[in-house]
């Protein structure tokens, strides 16, 4: 089993760069106004490529000294396009038809209606750890629980109590209760059933009138997000390929220290937010002192690595944070996390975070608009990704929920300390996981 990590506990710790499919995180960083270019085949544009970006990700001048960059230029890329299907549309729009649905006050549960039960299971007459939980969400007829459970919720009224006689599977994947009889009592807090498809549906909840319009916007909106999708996974893997093929020969003394510096106090924030002291949520992840450093030392590195190759690349190309594309990606950032102003975003991430982020789109866009993109379908995409499966590096939200592959948790990213120390109360025992 993977160790646990801090980083995978923490909401946020990197939330810039899942944009930018990178890792980033908020420390002081030395700005300097001129710089080596670490380039010297092109002497008569070095002047151009000094100037290019006063913004630096890193402290060193010569990134060459620390880092041999892999090939970035002339690669060969996929990106994966993906065809929207009326099924598609239908579980969407059947999605929305639930979120939205109606309070039921008289009649009982059915099948497809949503739930808020309370529950308590006990083995032998006696509670045991994850079986039990309060205003518990659940959709009758997905097959989250163990077999009898939601059937057993089928026909109950509100404010009802019962007991579900039940038995966990033979290969459950909690070995203690694998096996075993359990009664869950069940209270019934409220249930919703999934409002009706039509016209009048669609004109008191949507800014459409009929049925076909909003079919045709839920299309449209959902081939933009594949489109979304597809471009944020072939800059993806732009970057985690430049990334694999690239090499620290030395890291600079200065910005890891500052990473493992302001990484420290990241986590040290979030778990005071938490009410907790670090070495209690250093125990309850199971984790020593010694693995904590460890952490916090293999993330700096990881970060300063991305800083070397990223801002090794722009000071080779002359990229910059100051050009009109730079304006792109703000705008795609103000999107992305729903802020109104640039301000409030460097307000909120501060000024290094959003820039590493901004550097990071800027190489990868660079990337992609050298290279040669094959469009594929999804499914070729896939096959041809497991053959490959390059060893990133990446120290954004999407390396958090690689460490977290073997907690029980579906959105380990986004999980706060406070959630982390929780229990499995909730998900684990009566879900089948």
């Amino acid at each position: 089993m993977k160790k646990k990590t801090v980083a995978a506990m923490l909401v946020m710790c990197m939330a810039l760069s899942a944009t930018a499919c990178g890792g980033s995180d908020t420390k002081e960083t030395k700005t300097e106004t001129t710089q080596d270019t670490g380039n010297k085949k092109d002497s008569a544009s070095s002047d151009k490529k000094t100037s290019a970006s006063a913004v630096r990700l890193v402290s060193v001048s010569d990134v060459s000294k620390y880092v041999t960059i892999g090939e970035y230029k002339g690669l060969t890329l996929d990106r994966a396009s993906v065809t929207v299907t009326d099924d598609d549309v239908q579980a969407e729009i059947d999605y929305n038809l639930e979120e939205k649905g109606t309070e039921v006050n008289d009649g009982t549960v059915e099948e497809g209606d949503s739930v808020t039960i309370n529950f308590t299971g006990t083995i032998d007459g006696k509670e045991f750890d994850g079986g039990s939980a309060e205003d518990y969400d659940l959709v009758i007829g997905e097959g989250g629980m163990i077999d009898g459970f939601e059937d057993g919720i089928i026909g109950m009224k509100k404010g009802e109590t019962k007991e579900l006689d039940l038995t966990f599977p033979d290969d459950y994947y909690e070995e203690s209760v694998a096996g075993k009889p359990v009664v869950f009592k069940v209270t019934l807090q409220k249930f919703t059933r999934p409002s009706e498809l039509n016209d009048e549906w669609v004109a008191a909840n949507t800014e459409y009138k009929t049925v076909d319009e909003y079919r045709a916007a839920v299309k449209k909106e959902l081939e933009e997000n594949e489109t979304k999708s597809a471009d944020y996974d072939l800059y993806s893997n732009a970057w985690s390929e430049v990334l694999a093929n690239s090499e620290v020969k030395e890291y600079p003394e200065e910005d890891v220290d500052k990473a493992v510096e302001a990484y420290k106090k990241l986590n040290e924030n979030y778990v005071k937010e938490a009410g907790m002291e670090m070495s209690d949520f250093l125990k309850a992840q199971g984790m020593s002192e010694e693995d904590y450093e460890e952490d916090c030392q293999q993330y700096a590195e990881s970060k300063v690595e991305q800083n070397l190759i990223v801002q090794g690349i722009m000071d080779a190309e002359g990229l910059s944070l100051d050009d009109d594309d730079i304006q792109t990606l703000k705008d795609e950032l103000l999107s992305e996390y729903g802020y109104e102003s640039f301000d409030q975003l460097v307000a909120y991430y501060g000024e290094q975070e959003v820039n590493e982020s901004l550097a990071l789109m800027r190489v990868e866009r660079f990337i992609v608009d050298n290279a040669t993109v094959n469009e594929t379908s999804a499914t070729e995409a896939d096959v041809a990704n497991e053959d490959a499966d390059p060893e990133s590096e990446d120290t954004g939200v999407d390396a958090a929920e690689d460490t977290t592959e073997d907690n029980a948790s579906e959105e380990d990213s986004s999980d706060t300390a406070e959630e982390s120390e929780e229990t499995a109360s909730e998900d684990d025992v009566a879900n089948e996981g």
